[in-house]
């Protein structure tokens, strides 16, 4: 029998089906965001809704993700992994049960964050599952490998799936998939995956989880809503002003706190802060990218939701076969070479994208998916290895937290700056009207590509072991 033995001295039984149940949340979770993008002109059709709430279908599940990340984390080290895991799993259901029910676009916006509430507890949750249940270092190096492989399968899966269901059925549809997959995990969680907590699990930290939503609620709402309401207005500067009110307060309580959400000194690293920006950059450019070519291969080229899903496929193969090359080029040349890779490739891939027209040729589009692609499949293990490397191994998890909620926040920073700069210029036509964002986009490429430099620096390593030995010297909360 396949057996893993745990650090209490307990068998584990049956632990590559344990991974395989973990796998499942994630192939939900994560083929979820694809299905979506690619149903959203359909939605738009049937609800009658604006550019604006179509971001609030994608930024209300982000925004959400991004803000409770870290405390889901530790809930499930309080009050169990597989209860928190079980308790995700029944809420992600529900929330896609009523986004499939939706009678208008505000409704699928607000079952969007239950949706989001229940995938806070699952992928986090699972990973920890994992790293719980596996305990060699190859056992787990090998599990982790598979987490990643079966991300970029449904990436892959996700729009061909959405794109067929939305066409042949209709995009309510795309919501039901979620209910027997769930369903079976739940099942098997609970007959196969024993409960564990942390010895020491970190304390809940209302005050800063509070001013974290603060900061991404008012910007996300004033970046979509700006166009509507004139960026000169009072309510746009009040959220801008609130902003930037509760991210002062965040910077100065959490540093006196024993058990901050965030421990500001990770931020006196520069490769870790160079990882948390490359992190926003590159998930800003994919959610965007994403969502703009959805729009724009339904909209104005004409293709159907299956179509749209299929001229995807390049860009998720690119990206499946990067991720493990780009894992292999860190563990051998470190993150440079593969941060510089991904920065290059998303500027071509950008410029390109500015010479957009209703009639670009479609194998110039492909060709632009594959080099988009090939980007983003480099840049997810650097950010990782760049945030946790040279840390206290006891801070190595929340390290690795704090950049996978900084990939959350450029993945609804993308989405609403994209449909805000469309919206603004639409008067020029759909095509030309994104080309400003390509350009940003490029600007995003080119930062990762400096912070691929700076980040592998001597200044920048020196940095890191100053960081690490303040964190070592003194817990959080006491003087520095």
């Amino acid at each position: 029998m396949n057996t893993t033995i745990s650090p209490n001295g307990r068998a584990t039984t049956h632990p590559n089906l344990i991974l395989g149940i973990c796998c499942l949340s994630l192939l939900m979770v994560a083929m979820d965001a694809t299905i979506v993008n690619v149903a959203l002109p359909a939605i738009r059709r049937d609800l009658g809704a604006s550019i604006s709430g179509l971001q609030w279908v994608i930024d209300a599940y982000t925004m959400v993700v991004a803000s409770l990340l870290m405390l889901a984390g530790s809930m499930a080290d309080r009050f169990g992994r597989r209860r928190v895991f079980q308790s995700g799993m029944a809420l992600f259901m529900l929330g896609s049960l009523l986004c499939s029910l939706a009678p208008n676009i505000y409704g699928l916006a607000a079952f969007r964050v239950v949706q989001a509430l229940g995938a806070t507890m699952l992928n986090p949750v699972a990973m920890s599952i994992i790293a719980n249940t596996f305990h060699e270092p190859k056992a787990r190096a090998r599990a982790i490998g598979i987490w990643g492989a079966v991300a970029g399968v449904s990436m892959a899966l996700g729009p061909v799936i959405g794109g067929a269901l939305t066409e042949s059925v209709g995009w309510r549809s795309i919501f039901w998939v979620n209910l027997p997959v769930g369903a079976a995990a739940m099942l098997l969680a609970a007959r196969y995956i024993p409960e564990s907590r942390a010895p020491k699990p970190r304390r809940v930290d209302p005050i800063g989880q509070l001013l974290v939503f603060a900061i991404l609620a008012t910007v996300t709402y004033a970046v979509i809503e700006g166009p509507h309401a004139g960026w000169g207005s009072t309510t746009i500067i009040g959220l801008f002003a609130i902003a930037v009110f509760a991210l002062i307060t965040l910077l100065v309580y959490e540093p006196r706190r024993h058990d901050p959400l965030i421990d500001v000194r990770f931020f006196r690293s520069a490769p870790f802060s160079s990882a948390t920006v490359i992190a926003v950059c590159s998930f800003s450019a994919f959610s965007g990218f994403l969502f703009l070519n959805t729009l724009y291969l339904q909209g104005v080229r004409g293709l159907s939701a299956f179509q749209t899903g299929l001229c995807t496929l390049p860009l998720a193969a690119a990206t499946i076969l990067c991720s493990p090359l780009s894992g292999r080029l860190v563990g051998t040349y470190g993150t440079r070479p593969s941060l510089l890779a991904a920065g290059v490739a998303t500027i071509i891939s950008a410029v390109m994208m500015t010479q957009l027209t209703a009639t670009t040729s479609l194998l110039w589009l492909l060709l632009t998916y594959v080099i988009f692609g090939i980007g983003f499949g480099m840049v997810n293990a650097p950010i990782t290895n760049t945030a946790v490397s040279g840390m206290p191994k006891a801070q190595a998890g929340l390290a690795a937290a704090v950049a996978s909620t900084s990939r959350q926040v450029g993945a609804s920073l993308g989405v609403a700056l994209a449909g805000t700069i469309l919206g603004s210029h639409m008067h020029d036509g759909f095509a030309e009207a994104s080309h400003p964002f390509w350009w940003l986009m490029t600007g995003g490429g080119a930062t990762i590509v400096l912070l691929a430099w700076l980040s592998n620096t001597g200044w920048a390593r020196d940095t890191t072991r100053h960081a690490a030995h303040l964190m070592e010297e003194a817990p959080a909360g006491a003087p520095a």
